[in-house]
């Protein structure tokens, strides 16, 4: 049993705080979206009645959902048990389905819930979850399609520099019509890092099976230790034909909102899952598709929002990583009190309760920094009432 399942949270008030958005390190394109010059972050809190804290980044652009399926739900079980008020919570998403952001903001909000009994107890939410290290690898991730030779070379450097054993960049340029360049790109790359630092590629859904094949062929399957999201994440039967047709592993679960559907990813032969736990419906399910990884001896990462998804893969065993998207994810650290710390491609924990990462709420209202601020008590909130589908 997880040790949640007995928690009661009497939620009292709620908040989300949306800060203001800071620029990347170099503007960021991929295959199918960019360029990004910002990048921000929304947070969720979640106090109980005696005061106690739990946050969670959350999306600030889905309020309805949150209001009328979820918050319902959390102001009104009082002195009820987790294991008997997550399944409601879980189920008034029904209609909005469980592929999209309705299961992403559910997990979101189980985040912040677990950060809530993690702090209160006073112990890391890794050791509330059994880990018992409290590091885990990192993997360096970035190249933007939109990047110049001499732009790659510097983030490739900067990771170099941090120890990094593994680098991934993104393929599939001017939406995956431009290959040759992607070559040459990947080549530039895997000359600035040797034979020592494993190289990864990132096409974000873009191209076509004879792409794929084609960039591989050019490549060299010897040189790429995984491919990511090579054709429609949605396409089961042509990740199938990639999946059989090359021995680089290929690598699916960001566009994921549910474990349920990783199964069917590994029986198309996908040798590495990537569940988001900021994207994904809940920490549970996270831990579904670890768990499907470990026993099918299959390669794991996660991503996302990474500081904050640190501490899960803390309960891995050693067996995963996370990403680092340092173009974007940096800047976002000016507004942090307390995060892990990076040294010889690890993040490192504090010893703080809960989750290893604190906003500096303080130093952000200081600095007007904070652009929007919504608050809910459990008197502004009417008990859940379902709607039926039709």
């Amino acid at each position: 049993m997880n040790q949640i399942d007995e928690e009661i949270f009497n939620i009292k008030k709620i908040r989300i705080r949306v800060l203001e958005q800071v620029p990347a390190v170099t503007p960021f394109q991929d295959a199918t979206m960019g360029p990004f010059p910002y990048f921000g972050i929304s947070i969720i809190t979640l106090e109980d009645e005696y005061g106690n804290i739990g946050e969670a980044p959350v999306y600030n652009s889905y309020l309805n959902i949150l209001e009328t399926c979820l918050f319902p739900i959390l102001f009104h079980s009082q002195h009820t048990p987790y294991k008997q008020f997550f399944p409601f919570l879980y189920w008034s998403i029904r209609n909005e389905g469980f592929k999209g952001a309705a299961a992403a903001l559910l997990g979101q909000v189980d985040m912040a819930l677990y950060d809530l009994a993690a702090r209160r107890k006073e112990v890391p939410l890794h050791q509330y979850l059994g880990a018992v290290e409290n590091e885990v690898k990192m993997y360096g991730s970035g190249g933007g399609t939109n990047y110049s030779l001499a732009e790659l070379e510097k983030e490739v450097t900067f990771f170099l520099e941090a120890g990094v054993d593994c680098y991934k960049m993104k393929v599939g340029k001017d939406f995956g019509k431009s290959i040759s360049d992607d070559v040459a790109r990947v080549k530039f790359v895997k000359g600035l890092i040797g034979s020592k630092v494993r190289l990864a590629v990132d096409a974000n859904q873009i191209w076509s099976c004879a792409d794929v094949f084609n960039f591989i062929d050019a490549i060299g399957e010897d040189n790429l230790c995984w491919i990511e999201e090579p054709v429609h994440s949605a396409s089961y039967d042509l990740i199938e034909t990639v999946c059989k047709a090359t021995k680089v592993a290929v690598a699916y679960g960001e566009s994921e909102r549910t474990s349920k559907i990783f199964p069917t990813l590994v029986n198309c032969g996908v040798r590495h899952l990537q569940p988001v736990p900021t994207q994904i419906g809940g920490i549970k399910e996270w831990m579904e598709v670890r768990d499907l990884s470990i026993n099918r001896k299959l390669d794991f990462s996660s991503g996302g929002y990474s500081l904050y998804s640190t501490f899960l893969m803390a309960t891995a065993s050693g067996t995963g990583m996370i990403e680092y998207l340092y173009s974007i994810m940096q800047g976002l650290e000016k507004y942090f009190l307390v995060r892990p710390s990076w040294r010889n491609g690890k993040f490192i924990f504090s010893d703080i309760a809960g989750i290893p990462v604190r906003i500096d709420w303080d130093k952000c209202y200081k600095e007007d920094k904070i652009i929007r601020e919504l608050n809910w008590e459990q008197a502004d909130v009417p008990r859940y009432k379902p709607v039926v589908s039709m």
